[in-house]
Order: structure tokens, then C-alpha cells, then sequence
């Protein structure tokens, strides 16, 4: 079994898979990082790897602590991928976006794939049918956009993410609902259609935290998974350990 880790920047995501199928999955705050592999390890004694990428800074005694015992791939820009990477600064990659891109390759081979990762940030992520990853694009989250609003103007409020009851605004916290949220399905609606003219057979993934609130309001089409970046995760251990 598979003791799989993303720490991202404001949660951890721990999973645990008995080869490809996962088995046990919990989200914690870092400082709750010892404790929860503790727990893990007691409950799945049949564990005998781990694979851990991190966008943030974990702790080193956390690290120590999983080394110690597991046999732990720390994933970074050397770490064998199974795909081509033609991204021009691959040292700048999120480790996360790499396992997303993983994922496609594992679950969509041979297929044009868009993955779109909405969390923090909303990362759009591309690798075509000859399994080589050429890059996407990085914009602001659900969260970050409504806390731009408030930090860089004098008296928008700071709100909580919430579908806007229509397209126009009719006070200041609906057309701030309206511009945040419809701005963001317009984006996403749209770089998919750009992607799709040039690619027609598009398979669209939409992952992250905010994916399922997303997903109700996007176009048919897109597929919904929450469990991407570490079912990629797993892949990348897979094919290291079979080299």
C-alpha cells in the first residue's frame, strides 16, 4: 500500500491506496501533520511507500518523521515523469501541477487533455496525445479574487463565495458575487472553447477545492474529480518504483 501526501498552502491532503484504488483519504491543517501520519501508519500497518509533494513549506521535522518510516519519494523537478515535459522553466512547475498531468497520462492515454485546478490559484494544465505536457496558464482563485477586492480598494467588503442571484448586480455584494463568480465560469467556459478549436477530441478535467461548487454552473463536458492530484500522486510512485 501507498501513503500519498499533498501538502498544498493552506491544507494537506493525505490519501491511502492499495495500488490504484484509493482507500482512505483525510484533509488536515499542517500543524496536525505528525499526529495524522501517526494515525495512518497504526491503522494501514501494510504500508511500505510514500510520495509527498509540497507547494508549501512543510516543516522539516514532518519530513524527518515520514522518512523515518516509509520509504518516501519527495517529488521535485528530477524526479522521473511519465510524460514529456517541454514546459521552458521547468524548475518554476508546481510539483502539483506535474501530478495533475501524471493523472491525465495514467487515466486519458493518448488523449488531448485540459486539467483545470481550482483551488488558491485556478491552474489550467495541458498534455497532448503524444503524452507531452506544454504548459497552461495560472489565475487567481475564487478566494483570492474576493480578497483582492477588499484589500485593494477603500470600502468593498470582504465576502464569502456565493452564486450570484443574476448577471446583474443589484447592490454593491451581489455585483461583487456577479463579477467574481461569473467571471470566473466565463473564463473557464472560454479557454476551454479556445482549447477545443484547436483540439476537438478535448477530454476536460476540473479538479480542486472549489471544483464542485464550480461544476453546477459550467458547461456538460467537464469532468468533475476531486481525488486528481493524488490519484497522479500514486502514478508517479508506480512508475518510479518500476524503473
Amino acid at each position: 500500500m501507498n501513503l500519498i501526501i499533498d501538502a498544498g498552502n493552506t491544507f494537506v491532503k493525505i490519501g491511502v491506496f492499495d495500488k490504484s484504488q484509493i482507500v482512505y483519504k483525510e484533509t488536515i491543517e499542517h500543524h496536525n501533520f505528525i499526529e495524522a501520519i501517526a494515525k495512518v501508519k497504526n491503522e494501514y500497518a501494510s504500508i511500505t511507500h510514500a510520495i509527498i509533494s509540497s507547494v508549501s513549506d512543510l516543516k522539516h521535522s514532518s519530513m524527518e518523521y515520514l522518512k523515518n518510516r516509509f520509504n518516501t519519494l519527495v517529488v521535485d523537478h528530477l524526479v522521473e515523469m511519465p510524460f514529456k515535459n517541454l514546459y521552458k522553466t521547468p524548475n518554476t512547475l508546481g510539483i502539483d501541477r506535474l501530478a495533475l498531468v501524471a493523472a491525465a497520462v495514467d487515466q486519458f492515454p493518448k488523449e488531448n487533455v485540459l486539467i483545470i485546478d481550482a483551488g488558491t490559484c485556478i491552474t489550467y494544465d495541458f498534455k497532448n496525445s503524444d503524452e507531452e505536457y506544454l504548459g497552461g496558464a495560472i489565475a487567481p482563485g475564487i478566494r483570492l479574487r474576493y480578497t483582492s477586492l477588499n484589500n485593494f480598494t477603500a470600502k468593498l467588503p470582504l465576502l464569502n463565495p456565493k452564486y450570484p442571484k443574476n448577471h446583474v448586480g443589484d447592490s454593491t455584494k451581489e455585483a461583487i458575487h456577479s463579477g467574481v463568480i461569473n467571471g470566473i465560469l466565463y473564463e473557464i467556459n472560454g479557454v476551454v472553447e479556445e482549447y477545443c478549436n484547436i483540439y476537438p477530441d478535448l477530454t476536460v478535467i476540473l479538479t480542486g477545492g472549489d471544483a464542485h461548487f464550480l461544476s453546477k454552473r459550467l458547461k456538460n463536458g467537464i469532468f468533475a474529480t476531486s481525488n486528481f492530484l493524488l490519484e497522479g500522486l500514486n502514478y508517479i510512485l508506480a512508475f518510479n518504483n518500476s524503473r
